[in-house]
């Protein structure tokens, strides 16, 4: 048994009014290889050029190991230099990733690498974030508590995407009160014995190369495996309908304090509760017994 994917639709190159039409009004991914062909992050950006650029830069890193007792979600593991971690990066295998650097408030001199593409989306410029890993770093499968469209430029080495549109919410053991699936589940490695509602959804999957750019719908599921390690910018387009900007209110307002406040009260047995509401809604609504 395996999952149920097909291959993310690729373009070499694309024009505003094809990339609206065909893939951004009917939310469909789509990876746009040379989006970013007159960037000079498209030639600079490596490990090397960000050590001489921002090496003496102290960043927080976050690893797999999932969140325990009264722990908050999301919690730093370890701040260092980025010279250090780019050590690390180029020693062995790590699980340790960057996660959501601002580069504009952290590394301003990296801006005039890259540019906002010209295809009629609204960018929300005070978020250029940078994503960083090891060869074997995971992302767990969720999507975005802002709702935002991205666009994600991936540089100086590869990474796996899979991804589910949100119509396949109901078979992914989504877990209450977070935008998350299961910590147990490995995506890159299912157990279809304790979650067998993972063959019935149906999703899309990539690797994406150097210089490639996969545009991820609002409130698309996103898996990452990093097959080597490889640094990637994100722009965002927020969310404009006043039914979605409500929903992300509640997310970051509502849902995440609540979530944080339960773990600091019930610790580990909130955890545990919300992980067995998951397998019972997602095998109801599956229809498995």
């Amino acid at each position: 048994m395996q999952l149920n994917l097909k291959p993310i639709p690729r373009v070499n190159t694309i024009d505003k009014n094809t990339f609206l039409k065909e893939y951004f009004i009917p939310q469909q991914p789509v990876v746009m290889e040379n989006l970013s062909e007159d960037w000079p992050a498209r030639e600079n950006w490596d490990f090397e050029y960000f050590r001489k650029m921002a090496g003496n830069i102290v960043v927080p890193l976050y690893d797999g190991k999932p969140a325990k007792g009264n722990q908050k979600s999301h919690i730093v593991a370890q701040k260092m230099k980025l010279s250090r971690y780019i050590d690390i990066l180029k020693t062995a295998p790590t699980d340790l990733r960057m996660f959501f650097f601002n580069l504009l408030n952290n590394c301003p001199d990296l801006i005039k690498d890259f540019r906002y593409p010209e295809l009629g989306v609204k960018f929300f410029k005070k978020l250029p974030v940078l994503f960083v890993g090891g060869e074997g770093a995971k992302v767990l499968m969720h999507y975005d508590m802002d709702l935002a469209n991205n666009f994600h430029f991936n540089f100086a080495g590869t990474k796996k995407f899979i991804l589910y549109p949100p119509s396949e919410t109901k078979y992914l053991y989504k877990v209450p009160y977070s935008i998350v699936s299961m910590e147990s589940i490995d995506m890159d490695n299912p157990d279809f014995e304790d979650f067998p509602s993972l063959a019935k959804a149906k999703g899309f999957e990539v690797t994406l190369n150097h210089g490639d750019a996969l545009f991820i719908p609002s409130k698309w599921w996103h898996f990452v495996k990093y097959e080597t390690p490889c640094l990637s910018l994100t722009l965002r387009s927020l969310p404009t309908k006043p039914t979605t900007i409500l929903e992300v209110l509640n997310n970051v307002v509502v849902i995440r304090n609540f979530d944080n406040l339960m773990r600091k009260l019930k610790g580990q047995k909130w955890i545990d509760y919300k992980n067995k509401r998951a397998v019972e809604n997602t095998h109801k609504n599956a229809g498995i017994g």
